[in-house]
């Protein structure tokens, strides 16, 4: 049984309250739609059925990332996370991670296309200061990198 001290080392050395607060300036996006490129980001959880599983067995939470591929078949995906019932993204992944729906889109002409690469990740963590310095940089930097990404569609769990 955790206590409440138990539970409070996990806080010790973090500003939750002063990262809470940091925010994103605001971009305006200068596009339309169908000249653009668009890349997922998801805290859901998602990754290859081939790739190692998220940590859910640490009680700070999984900080790293799996890059999936544009061309990766729905079915070859799957959810490791422990902190939301994700019943309906097991029955069908574009859910959490609408990729078949972003294909769709391109076929429609609605977008320009499907970026070159997406990210997965499990957003529980009780590491925000580690999160906001480490893992979310490198995945900002790993969409920008090779993405070729105009926009992110960003997804919960």
């Amino acid at each position: 049984m955790k206590t409440r001290a138990h539970s409070n080392r996990y806080y010790q050395g973090q500003s939750v309250m002063s990262l809470s607060r940091k925010c994103v300036p605001f971009t305006p996006f200068d596009r339309t739609l169908d000249k653009s490129t668009i890349a997922l980001v998801t805290a859901g959880g998602v990754h290859l059925k081939d790739q190692e599983a998220f940590n859910i067995a640490d009680e700070l939470g999984d900080l790293t990332y799996r890059v999936i591929p544009p061309d990766v078949d729905s079915q070859k995906l799957m959810v490791t996370h422990h902190h939301y019932d994700h019943t309906d993204a097991d029955a069908d992944i574009n859910v959490v991670f609408p990729v078949d729906v972003l294909r769709d889109l391109v076929e429609e002409g609605f977008i320009a296309a499907v970026a070159k690469k997406h990210i997965g990740y499990m957003g529980y963590t009780m590491q925000l200061k580690a999160m906001y310095e480490g893992t979310a940089p490198e995945i900002a930097n790993e969409i920008d990198k090779g993405s070729r990404a105009d926009a992110v569609i960003l997804t919960g769990g």
